[in-house]
């Protein structure tokens, strides 16, 4: 049979954080997002913009859009009904959204690469990543950042001007100075503060509908889902730029801006370090659980609300187990000299670990010739790995 011949026939949507193709064949068609602005979608994106075929987003047919977004919507795994919906009735903060995931799988990936644990999971692929399926301190992270880079992937796209409903936060006019200070030692509001309040707002839309079942599960996950967006709204920080004459600073104006999404990984990664178990308590005459409380042996305290919480402890992830989702640890790469978790002692869990040999190549003694060329030589060294058994 010979094969269908795709081609990029219509660009659906268009922003900065990325696009929407359509696809058609001969006889079908097809959707594919292009997410980021890297180096590998620049040709979608060119096409695009040379064809002139993608919709500013101020001009979307609304049909087509629909039309898209629903058939994505409908396939797309792990989302509650009012996910489902949402998703079809809101594509372009779901471009937003996918983002926002992306950030915080990856940002988890980052924070355990040495560990047992390394962010994945048995099971399908979801807009989500890979879940474990326990209430342990893993799980209870994975929630966290993931909420924590809905907000911020959202709050910056409002930023950009990519979303319809949203821009800059417009309460930030004016003078501000403290009460007891007076006005021209204050400053000024100025330039674009990002809208974290509706970043937050839509994380918390938009995850907290996964918990559809009131259980001791879901209290754990919505406590943790809003501790990573207050995480981000505490990291928020204030930047200013002075105005005057010879560099004094006559005039200051001030906006609020994101931090780097890396802070927020290192300050959740704390919060898993002094993790609290919990435990579900149901009211007197309900049969749902109603809160938490921290498992003390005697008192009804509950967590704070800046304390990443689990319900029971973690499995050692030392083999896959289709029960709690651990994948294990056979086959990953092991530090033989090192004696933190990455060392083949501790990640291959006294299974022993494999020795092999590679070559690793790279660009290298690279020059520049006028005018305009670089020249570079190869470089290589046999090096030895070592993986888990």
């Amino acid at each position: 049979m010979k094969p269908l011949q795709w081609k990029p026939n219509f660009c659906l949507l268009c922003t900065n954080s990325g696009i929407l193709l359509l696809y058609t064949s001969s006889s079908r068609a097809r959707l594919r997002f292009v997410v980021g602005e890297g180096r590998r979608n620049w040709n979608s994106r060119r096409y695009c913009m040379a064809t002139q075929r993608c919709i500013d987003r101020t001009e979307v047919v609304p049909s087509v859009l629909a039309l898209g977004a629903s058939i994505i919507c409908s396939r797309m795994p792990g989302l509650a009904p009012f996910q489902r919906t949402f998703c079809q009735t809101r594509p372009d903060a779901m471009v937003a959204i996918g983002m926002g995931a992306r950030m915080g799988t990856e940002e988890c990936h980052f924070q355990f690469q040495h560990s047992r644990w390394n962010c994945t999971a048995l099971g399908e692929r979801t807009l989500f990543g890979q879940e474990l399926k326990v209430g342990s301190k893993e799980t209870a992270f994975s929630y966290a950042i993931l909420s924590a880079g809905i907000a911020y992937a959202v709050t910056n796209a409002c930023s950009y001007g990519n979303l319809t409903d949203c821009g800059c936060d417009h309460s930030k006019r004016g003078h501000y100075h403290e009460e007891e200070e007076e006005e021209e030692q204050g400053w000024r509001w100025g330039g674009c503060s990002v809208n974290a309040e509706h970043g937050i707002r839509l994380s918390r839309e938009f995850m907290d509908a996964r918990e559809v079942k009131r259980s001791a599960l879901a209290l754990m996950n919505l406590h943790n889902n809003e501790l990573g967006r207050k995480i981000l709204e505490t990291f928020l920080r204030l930047e200013c730029k002075c105005h005057g004459v010879s560099g004094s600073c006559t005039m200051k104006t001030c906006w609020v801006m994101l931090p780097s999404f890396r802070e927020l990984g290192f300050a959740l990664k704390e919060k898993y370090n002094t993790a609290v178990m919990v435990e579900a308590v149901r009211g007197r005459r309900q049969l749902q659980p109603t809160f938490l409380r921290l498992k003390l042996p005697q008192g009804y305290q509950k967590p704070a609300e800046t304390d990443l919480v689990y319900l029971e402890a973690s499995p050692n992830f030392c083999e896959a187990n289709s029960t709690t989702g651990s994948i294990g640890t056979q086959g990953r790469l092991c530090n033989r000299t090192s004696s933190y978790d990455d060392s083949c002692e501790t990640l291959c869990c006294g299974r022993g670990y494999s020795t092999f040999q590679y070559t690793r190549s790279w660009q290298c003694h690279c020059k520049f010739h006028w005018c305009c060329h670089v020249t570079c030589s190869t470089c290589s060294e046999s090096t030895l790995a070592h993986t888990c058994n």
